[in-house]
């Protein structure tokens, strides 16, 4: 059986750090690219950011370029993302999601995905 957990999230101030986990199972992680993904109240799901299977290149939607970073650990079929000095406008529900490739623009690509599966996700809210 197929999931994604999504863990990490929370309530911080302007400036605060979160880290997100995304723990799988049921396949094997390190046959596909990750992505994180956020949706916040009244907008579509956006890409974050992504890492790929074959060398581990990661990418970053602007809004988060220098503040997010994403990484991931095959042998326990894990993802993580790392978010530091977060704004107001970071608030949302994040996922993750195995996905074939990453593609640019991260925001907006047409990802295309193995599994049709969604994970609760993990709220983020950021206020001060």
């Amino acid at each position: 059986q197929v999931q994604f957990v999504e863990s990490g999230g929370g309530s911080v101030q302007p400036g605060g750090s979160l880290k997100l986990s995304c723990a799988t199972s049921g396949f094997t992680l390190e046959l596909y690219a990750v992505g994180w993904f956020r949706q916040a109240p009244g907008r579509e799901r956006e890409g974050v950011s992504c890492i790929s299977s074959y060398d581990g290149s990661t990418y970053y939607a602007d809004s988060v370029k220098g503040r997010f970073a994403i990484s991931r650990d095959n042998a326990k079929n894990t993802a993580y993302l790392q978010m530091n000095n977060l704004k107001p406008e970071d608030t949302a529900v994040y996922y993750c999601a195995p996905v074939f490739a990453c593609g640019l623009p991260v925001e907006r690509h047409r990802y295309e995905y193995p599994y049709a599966y969604w994970g609760q996700g993990t709220q983020v809210t950021v206020s001060s």
